[in-house]
């Protein structure tokens, strides 16, 4: 059935760099043509939809097409989407998932092939994807690059497995992301010299600097759990044409809140060129990634939004297709029904299982993972820690506190370790969202409370729990222990309730504490973490004894 409709207001143009009252001619989905007014045009603005330029979607906890609906209400319009976690947990039919799941909406989800499935060989997760299975991911007209190539090391050292995947996107002209946090010098010359693309990873502008100076694209980030846009956002006077936003993680409380728009928004208050940060936002991935989304041209796809103005981007209308999606941050789009599929074959756990036998009777010099607030990046402590009966314990008083990783896809003895900075005075926290291979990550005051939550986490195949003050909260997520089937102002109003519970009941001071903890397995990201194998030095890449003196 055809379809036509005119929008007026005040046409954005990114590509001329003007903004001229106009008539925006839709028919069947497409710009007919867009006209100069001939009188007044409402006080509004149209412009291009947003785009994140890279996000996981599994990260906000909801599946791609109730993610789309949340989005929408923000005026984002598409996504550049890495669908790693999920593959880590249930391999190429995960990525199929989500493909499918996303189609069945009005947004363009740009999906990509996974690179590093798992991400190193030092933790177990529960599928494999190799050379082979990435370029057959590759061959599809609807996976539309190599998602982030996180095993730095192996690229610069231009291991076999990892260069036949980057040749395999070279081959179809596709796009290969990069991860790379704290690279520089000769490493990042050889890492772009591979033929990775862009980065995310940067914490420092300085790091950033040396990325762009080796052709790279930087991406500017603000998720859940990592923040840089404070630190990146100078790069806008310096280099506009090679920059792009993302979330990278997004939990469902945060997207609710605020998406794309809020990085535009923050951009234009610092005082740098709308035209620029308009096109980071809108332009510049459509164009690197080769979308198939409008730009606001004649004969592009309908692909824009209605703002209030261009200093609070209050966004009024979002269209996809013609197809209106949201309006005045209500979505439009219709709630879908997802199937759930999942891989957890944990078995319930003893509190006995987190003792750590102490090889001294009396203090012991221990390492410590030391978590920062808002970043992925931990650091190496050392603490001497007390013993009692026989064993090194938590002491929450100094924020010395458990750390646990169980492996969600087999019965195995869990990996213990001690954490400073999640600040609980009592309870513990647990989750199956643990960047990458997502086996159970838990931070705790004591070895009863790290089982009470763990086993939370184990009975609901999947989810975030908390426990303390004689109570267990938890939220359950049983499609891959990834994503909740409920819709999302639920899962963003039930999230709210577990981190404030965390915050106000247990003590932590962290903004975003299951964000934080579900990167403290991540071992592509420096310095310590914890895998379910044992505490690993991302920088050497290598396991390391808990122990000074190692107690391994």
């Amino acid at each position: 059935m055809s379809t036509s409709f005119s929008l007026r207001g005040h046409v954005v143009d990114l590509h001329n760099r003007e903004i001229q009252p106009s008539v925006v001619h839709v028919e069947d989905g497409r710009i007919l043509r867009i006209d100069d007014s001939d009188g007044t045009v409402p006080d509004r603005y149209i412009l291009p939809g947003f785009v994140d330029a890279h996000v996981h979607v599994e990260s906000s906890m909801l599946t791609p097409s109730e993610f789309a609906r949340a989005a929408v209400t923000h005026g984002t319009v598409a996504t550049v989407s890495d669908p790693h976690e999920i593959a880590n947990v249930l391999g190429v039919p995960g990525v199929v998932y989500m493909l499918k799941d996303g189609a069945d909406v009005p947004f363009t989800f740009a999906f990509g092939a996974p690179s590093c499935v798992p991400a190193t060989p030092f933790e177990t997760s529960g599928a494999e994807l190799d050379a082979e299975a990435v370029a057959r991911l590759l061959e599809r007209d609807d996976v539309l690059y190599l998602s982030e190539v996180m095993n730095y090391p192996g690229v610069i050292d231009r291991a076999p497995d990892l260069m036949a995947k980057i040749d395999a996107a070279k081959r179809r002209g596709k796009p290969v992301d990069g991860h790379a946090p704290g690279l520089r010098g000769d490493g990042v010359l050889a890492y772009a010299g591979a033929g990775v693309e862009t980065d995310h990873e940067c914490v420092t502008i300085d790091e950033a600097r040396e990325k762009l100076d080796a052709g790279m694209k930087i991406l500017i980030r603000e998720g859940s759990a990592a923040k840089n846009f404070d630190a990146l956002i100078p790069l806008m006077a310096e280099a506009p044409d090679h920059l792009m936003f993302c979330s990278d993680d997004k939990h469902p409380d945060a997207l609710v809140e605020g998406h794309i728009d809020d990085l535009v928004r923050r951009a234009i208050d610092l005082g740098h060129d709308r035209f620029d940060v308009l096109r980071a936002a809108c332009i510049h991935p459509v164009e690197h990634y080769g979308l198939d989304v409008g730009l606001l041209r004649q004969g592009d796809p309908a692909d824009l939004i209605v703002v209030r103005d261009l200093e609070t981007f209050d966004v009024l209308e979002t269209y996809v297709r013609g197809q209106q999606v949201a309006s005045r941050g209500e979505t439009q789009i219709p709630r879908k029904e997802s199937p759930v599929v999942n891989r957890f074959a944990a078995s319930p756990v003893e509190a006995e299982a987190f003792r750590v036998v102490a090889p001294a009777p009396d203090a012991f010099r221990i390492r410590v993972i030391e978590a920062s607030d808002n970043q992925l990046v931990t650091g190496e402590g050392q603490v001497e820690t007390a013993i009692r009966d026989g064993a090194v314990v938590a002491e929450p008083s100094r924020d010395v506190l458990k750390i646990a990783v169980v492996n969600r896809y087999r019965d195995a003895e869990p990996a213990v370790a001690f954490v400073r900075g999640f600040g609980l005075t009592e309870g513990a926290i647990a989750s199956s969202v643990a960047h990458d291979s997502h086996n159970i990550v838990a931070v705790g005051a004591s070895d009863e409370a790290l089982a009470r939550a763990i086993n939370a986490v184990i009975d609901a195949k999947g989810g975030v729990a908390a426990v303390g003050r004689g109570t267990t909260r938890l939220l359950p997520l049983p499609i891959a222990g990834l994503m909740s089937d409920r819709p999302y102002p639920e899962v963003a109003r039930r999230y709210t309730a577990l981190s404030q519970f965390v915050q106000q009941d247990l003590g932590s001071p962290m903004d975003a504490p299951f964000m934080t903890l579900s990167f403290m397995a991540l071992l592509v990201i420096p310095k310590l973490k914890l895998s379910d194998q044992g505490l690993f030095d991302g920088e050497s890449f290598e396991f390391v004894g808990l122990g000074v003196e190692d107690l391994r």
